[in-house]
């Protein structure tokens, strides 16, 4: 490296903003870890074989009414996202994830610049690392899903609504309204996040920011309404069918360890990262308490940051006492908002060294605990799909049936390869899985069989995909073991039986000695 170079470099780092470099790197680093690797999941899988078939489709499969409601309870910004984006790089396990690797690689940015002009260089730094190595933030910053996307729009509208409640130009309202727009035209849920942050100046009562924030929400509502005019619909479906129950005050403690270890986690983990979770809750706290009492600079915006950490949720989980959508992945952007706040916790004056050794240890604990179990964690509802698919591929013969219990292994099974004849059971009419509405169906080309016996037919031998999980939770239930498993083993005899993680195939067979 030339001595020009080097010198270039030191000055961009002792900038102010070159601090944002180091945690930018390391965030890309660490969410490039796996992301061909890892299985996939039901809900990656949709999200390609959905978006792949382009906007007017997603449109149809999305709005059309099925009962009372809309098709699907998701807004279409993320999949039309993802279908521009596999035009241009294809739908390779590497591609597909980039996306959100972009998107989460970005936020830590944006997140450190806010934390830069809100605390200085110190919070903003030890900020880009805890959002680079939070298993939270890592998760879903692979995921092939909406989540990262996001994070990243609504981190942005509070950068904005920051720089707009300090200054009277009006451009960052305007940067406000359109991010706020893209939140919402992300996921349904942004809207609570949004109305955390507009309730803050008039819990303040600054009614300069308040009168700001209404025209900028209310532009933002016009940018969103095409949209919004079917939110009515997509609620509909939440309320006639969708798996989210009503969550209890317990809730509460899966949040904190989903900002501090992710989950889900096993259960020899369990205690440990619940204990760095309270624990770094309670030193934080403390440390604001500490800093209020002493009137601190900048106590005031860290409790800002505090609110937003947790004020959406709260009114989630009020909001779920009605109608439950209580959902802790939404939750990414209070998420990004709590890492703000530990890390000022850490690096304010008024610290004490044993408050911050403290604060490193359990987050390194709990970011250790998350990491380990996002990069090897195999069970329900993940499993090595390509591995099934090509094994399927080249043991199933002429005149051979394919079934998967339900769409949960069927559509990740699909993305690895379309053309494997294969069938899969409808969920039950009406109940809290019956996610995936018919119209839906029809869009991917993917319809479901609606019992065992339309699926089998006559065929003489069958191969049956069903998660172990599904299986247990009707022994656990008292019956001899699944309904569908049930039904084969009554009428065929079993041959083989293979094994993936947590997913078995099974091979029936009429014919004895096969």
């Amino acid at each position: 490296m030339t001595s020009d170079v080097k010198s270039s470099l030191k000055r961009w780092l002792l900038h102010p903003n070159g601090v944002l470099l180091v945690p930018f790197a390391l965030a890309l680093l660490v969410r490039l870890v796996g992301i061909a690797s890892r299985p996939i999941w039901y809900d990656e899988a949709f999200a390609v074989l959905f978006a792949e078939k382009g906007v007017k489709a997603m449109l149809a499969g999305t709005l059309t009414p099925a009962g009372v409601g809309a098709s699907d309870v998701h807004p279409l910004g993320y999949y039309s996202l993802l279908w521009a984006w596999m035009g241009l790089f294809g739908e390779s396990l590497t591609s597909v994830r980039a996306l959100s690797v972009l998107a989460g690689t970005a936020t830590t940015l944006v997140a450190s610049a806010l934390a830069l002009k809100l605390f200085g260089r110190q919070t903003a730094l030890a900020t880009g690392v805890l959002m680079a190595l939070s298993p939270f933030q890592v998760h879903y910053g692979q995921e092939i899903r909406m989540y990262a996307l996001l994070g990243l729009w609504l981190i942005l509208a509070t950068y904005c609504f920051w720089q707009g409640s300090q200054s009277a130009r009006w451009g960052w309202w305007v940067g406000f309204a359109v991010f706020a727009a893209l939140g919402q035209y992300t996921h349904n849920l942004a809207a609570f996040y949004l109305l955390s942050l507009a309730f803050w100046p008039l819990i303040t009562r600054d009614w300069r920011v308040l009168r700001s924030i209404a025209v900028a929400s209310g532009a933002s509502l016009v940018l969103y309404l095409p949209w919004l005019i079917h939110l009515p619909a997509q609620f509909a479906k939440v309320n006639q069918a969708y798996w989210i129950e009503t969550p209890g005050p317990y809730r509460l403690l899966t949040l904190l360890l989903a900002f501090v270890t992710n989950l889900p986690l096993q259960p020899g983990q369990l205690a440990v990262g619940l204990f760095a979770a309270l624990s770094i809750t309670i030193l934080a706290l403390i440390e604001t308490t500490r800093a209020a009492k002493h009137q601190a600079p900048q106590w005031q915006r860290a409790a800002w940051i505090l609110y937003l950490g947790f004020a959406a949720p709260l009114l989630v989980f009020l909001f779920s006492q009605w109608k439950p959508v209580y959902l802790e992945r939404a939750f990414l952007p209070s998420g990004i908002a709590f890492c703000i706040w530990v890390a000022w916790a850490l690096t304010q004056a008024t610290a004490g060294r044993v408050a911050r050794l403290l604060l490193i240890v359990m987050l390194v604990v709990g970011s250790s605990i998350g990491l380990y179990q996002h990069l090897t964690f195999r069970g329900f509802p993940y499993a090595p799909y390509g591995q099934v698919a090509r094994s399927l591929r080249s043991r199933a013969q002429t005149g051979d049936v394919i079934v998967h219990s339900s769409k949960l292994s069927f559509l990740p099974t699909a993305y690895f390869d379309r053309d494997l004849p294969a069938r899969y059971i409808a969920d039950p009419t009406g109940s809290g899985v019956d996610t995936l509405a018919r119209s839906t169906q029809q869009v991917l080309g993917l319809e479901a069989s609606t019992d065992m016996f339309s699926a089998v037919g006559n065929a003489r031998r069958v191969w049956f995909v069903i998660f172990d999980e599904s299986n247990q939770e009707y022994v656990r239930a008292g019956y001899p073991g699944h309904p569908h498993l049930t039904w084969l083993m009554l009428r065929y005899g079993s041959v083989e039986l293979l094994r993936w993680d947590d997913l078995d195939v099974y091979l029936f067979s009429m014919d004895s000695g096969t």
